[in-house]
């Protein structure tokens, strides 16, 4: 193991978060068998004591949950140095069988967590407390996905060794050799990839506007939402990333969150995930709009989430757009 300062944040963050989930879980069954908010038996009083509380440790541990995808990747990158051929975070998360794993369930429970916390912030505008065990089950469901990143990512660490012979990201994410799927992404054809990225990008925005004014397609726009999401971090690999080097052959999605591109990078994630989590927050919403406790004020705040998507979104397909026109690359 590697006693980098940045390794051991990763790992008492995970640890931390595995921890409160683990002890949330416990309550969160206890809420799940027993609440009934109509009864003033004594466990009833104890559980509406304990998911007060329960429910503000969770807002912080899924709060550092969001922010551990960022440290984690900006830990790989800090890493670069110490393995020969790592050139960026990917090369990084090349060693070892951990790294990429870790990865895709970080960004996996970053999106289920932020739904949480959407979840949550609507049912405590309830008097009642509408949404207590749809927000638990949630709980339940992507409780076992952070436990697995707690052991992958200290796998993934643990077994890091300096001086190890990587790969780099040009050879990771090439387009002349189909052999991951970084080089399928990669081998996409680029004007296929922008047609279908603008397209789509215009139709989720729309539906986004059209549901901000009228209240109708929430559902489709949280679909939208979540393919654009998909679009979007295949176009970055695809063709976004070559007008941002100026490279036609370097597709790395990594090299972008470096100081020599002014951590472009980190701003385009950060404006693609809270899309995507407000996008499906919109839909995950809906169907509670009609709750008696939340009619007051749950059509306003689902409608400040569509709008905050379509406004990420908006301000990512700016941000794009600004980079392919004044590149120096002409495809």
């Amino acid at each position: 193991m590697i006693l980098h300062p940045t390794v051991i944040a990763n790992l008492l963050a995970a640890y931390i978060a595995s921890g409160m989930v683990l002890y949330a879980v416990f309550y969160g069954v206890q809420i799940l068998k027993s609440w009934d908010i109509q009864n003033g038996h004594e466990l009833q009083l104890v559980l509406e004591r304990k998911t007060y509380l329960i429910s503000t440790l969770l807002s912080y541990v899924f709060g550092l949950q969001l922010l551990s995808l960022f440290l984690y990747i900006f830990t790989a990158d800090n890493l670069t140095p110490l393995f020969v051929g790592a050139m960026c975070a990917a090369g990084t998360l090349n060693v070892g069988s951990f790294g990429y794993p870790t990865l895709v369930l970080k960004i996996v429970n970053f999106i289920v967590a932020g739904l949480w916390l959407v979840l949550n912030v609507a049912d405590n505008q309830g008097y009642d407390y509408p949404l207590i065990k749809k927000k638990y089950l949630l709980l339940a469901f992507v409780a076992p996905f952070i436990i697995m990143e707690t052991v992958l990512e200290s796998a993934y660490f643990m077994s890091m060794e300096a001086d190890v012979i990587t790969s780099c990201c040009g050879s990771l994410f090439s387009s002349e050799r189909v052999t991951g799927i970084g080089s399928e992404m990669a081998s996409l054809p680029a004007l296929t990839m922008m047609w279908i990225f603008y397209s789509v990008m215009v139709c989720t925005l729309i539906c986004g506007i059209v549901f901000y004014f009228k209240g109708i397609g929430g559902y489709l726009y949280a679909a939208l939402s979540l393919l654009m999401f998909v679009i979007s971090l295949i176009s970055i690999v695809s063709f976004i990333s070559l007008y941002i080097y100026e490279l036609p052959t370097h597709h790395c999605p990594f090299c972008i969150i470096m100081e020599e591109y002014h951590y472009l990078g980190y701003l385009l994630y950060i404006l693609l995930f809270g899309a995507v989590v407000s996008g499906l927050g919109v839909g995950a919403l809906s169907p509670f709009r009609q709750v008696e406790s939340l009619q007051a004020m749950l059509g306003g705040f689902i409608g400040k989430l569509a709008l905050a998507s379509v406004i990420l979104y908006a301000v990512f397909t700016a941000l794009v757009t600004y980079k392919i026109v004044f590149s120096n690359l002409i495809m």
